[in-house]
């Protein structure tokens, strides 16, 4: 029979120590927040730990939280948030990571311990810039290799630096700045003077 939430929380509390920033429950599920330079140790204990298991990945992704609460927001701006599962003990934990650096996030990579965070740093790294220290292949996985930026931050313009066409000329794909001015579309409806009458 799996433990409630609140001990999982509050034996969890007790074995990660120093390496919680944070702990709490949120939809009903617990929350981790662990220092970005414990990171791997803590995530090496909640997969190994008798009482943890945690031996599946469900999910890992970055978060740019600039601008977050309208602004109110004054810790550093990415963060990388993890999902787990305990299959042996039927639980669930989310951990969050802030990295130090906003001009350069870096944490620790967690693939040597679950082999399905690979595609999921590199995710992270290709939208949002977040370097994962120790990633065996850590190179872009949905934009091209020579794409500029990343799409996910909250300061990258929303229509990008450059665009990519074919050129017949070139007989190639050629990169050049964007084209497109901004504008607001308004919706136009026209509809039949009788519209809705006679029914």
């Amino acid at each position: 029979m799996p433990q409630s939430v609140e001990s999982l929380l509050s034996s969890l509390e007790t074995l990660l120590g120093e390496a919680l920033v944070h702990a709490f429950v949120r939809l009903g599920e617990v929350t981790l927040v662990v220092k970005a330079e414990a990171y791997a140790s803590a995530m090496r204990t909640l997969r190994d730990h008798p009482d943890c298991r945690f031996e599946q990945l469900l999910d890992l992704c970055g978060m740019d939280y600039a601008d977050y609460g309208d602004g109110a927001w004054e810790g550093s701006r990415f963060a990388v948030v993890v999902h787990l599962l305990s299959i042996a003990h039927n639980q669930r934990v989310r951990v969050r990571a802030f990295c130090p650096d906003d001009d350069l996030p870096v944490v620790a990579s967690v693939t040597e311990l679950w082999p399905s965070a690979n595609w999921y740093e590199r995710e992270a790294f290709d939208l949002f810039g977040i370097v994962f220290e120790g990633h065996p292949d850590l190179r872009r996985i949905l934009t091209d290799y020579g794409f500029i930026g990343h799409p996910f931050r909250k300061d990258f313009p929303l229509s990008g630096h450059v665009e990519m066409r074919y050129d017949p000329t070139q007989q190639r794909v050629i990169y050049q700045p964007v084209s497109i001015e901004p504008r607001e579309i308004t919706p136009r409806i026209v509809r039949d003077e009788s519209y809705g009458e006679g029914r």
